[in-house]
């Protein structure tokens, strides 16, 4: 999904202004196996996020973002991380601030594959294959694995 409603509604009032927004980003694992997708508007490798709509609990936007982007249905077990996000401004001069939730998620079900253009490719990734991941991606994951049993991921750390 494109830019939310709510937020097209306030950008018709507000202009280009900073805009304070509450974000998601949901790691998650299967096994031992971590979620990441192909961003579709920067090619970067990420895991799935988005915005929290107006009312909605930030543990179900991260669950619900799983399903329109990625297809697969997951459980949000906890939250790893709270993060004020440095000022985006996007090409269109649009300007946010995201308070970035981040969720620990674990895999319920579905096979991942792109499902609403955000994302052009998306799967299953080892935690030794994360060679092509921004610092702060590295971050968000090994936050989200921090309070794991480390039995866990013995075999991938």
């Amino acid at each position: 999904m494109a830019t939310p409603e709510f937020v097209l509604a306030l950008r018709e009032k507000i202009g280009t202004a900073p805009l304070p927004l509450v974000g998601v980003t949901a790691i998650v694992f299967k096994d031992e196996k971590l979620l990441l997708g192909r961003r579709a508007d920067n090619g970067a490798w990420a895991p799935v996020s988005g915005i929290v709509d107006p009312g909605e609990e930030p543990a179900d936007a991260a669950v619900r973002e799983c399903a329109e982007e990625a297809g697969v249905v997951v459980k949000a077990t906890r939250l790893a991380l709270v993060q004020q996000v440095p000022r985006v401004t996007y090409a269109n001069g649009d300007q946010v601030d995201y308070l970035d939730l981040v969720f620990r998620c674990d895999w319920v079900s579905g096979d991942p594959h792109p499902v609403d253009g955000e994302l052009t490719e998306v799967g299953w990734y080892g935690l030794g294959e994360l060679t092509d991941v921004a610092q702060e991606t590295v971050r968000k994951i090994a936050l989200a694995i921090a309070e794991d049993d480390p039995a866990t991921f013995a075999g991938g750390r």
